[in-house]
């Protein structure tokens, strides 16, 4: 009876996936994209308000799920009369549509430190999968504030969308480009403590 005890134990153990959660340090991250105008200047822009986190079962990362979330009302291109208009019904139309949301769905390794981060960008109130060129540096151990150790992971992010998948904006792509490209990074702390009810 001890050992059938035991082994049952030892199943639902092994059933149990110990996720663990890595939080975003918002100080060293950002959420960018460019974009071109008039076919001549690249303009940039970025979400102030954001956050982001990466949930994996493996140290090494290579299941990971990222996931993200930014105020759009966040929007920051330097120039608060563009921004105003990128906000509007013109554009993102952030009165109706406050928030831009990705998750991935998978996360493959391509090559070295080089991953494809496929999931689902949801913005303007339309929902597409997309497929992110993702560079990951890490995980390291590291002493943070305080000399506590730490282990930390960063993820840089390089693609493009287009913004008519998304119903964004009807100005010409002679004024503001279709294609919008993508340009985000991100430093992520390893919280100690965290198993697979981090999920939930």
């Amino acid at each position: 009876m001890k050992t059938l005890t035991v082994f049952a134990a030892c199943l639902f153990v092994s059933g149990v996936s110990l996720a663990q959660t890595w939080t975003v340090d918002k100080s060293h991250s950002r959420v960018g994209f460019n974009v071109t105008h008039n076919l001549l200047a690249e303009v940039d822009g970025n979400f102030k308000t954001f956050d982001a986190k990466v949930i994996s079962s493996k140290p090494d990362l290579s299941d990971a799920v990222l996931e993200l979330t930014a105020d759009v009302n966040s929007i920051n291109t330097d120039n608060e009369r563009r921004d105003g208009h990128l906000k509007g019904p013109d554009f993102f139309d952030a009165a109706k549509y406050p928030t831009l949301t990705f998750k991935s769905t998978s996360f493959k390794k391509v090559d070295a430190k080089k991953y494809t981060a496929t999931g689902n960008l949801t913005m303007h109130g339309v929902t597409k999968p997309v497929t992110l060129d993702v560079t990951m540096v890490g995980p390291v151990k590291m002493k943070g504030m305080g000399g506590k150790e730490q282990e930390k992971v960063g993820f840089k992010i390089a693609s493009s969308i287009k913004r008519s998948d998304f119903g964004i904006g009807t100005i010409p792509v002679v004024v503001v480009s279709d294609e919008v490209e993508v340009k985000a990074s991100g430093e992520f702390v390893k919280q100690e403590g965290e198993t697979a009810d981090a999920k939930k």
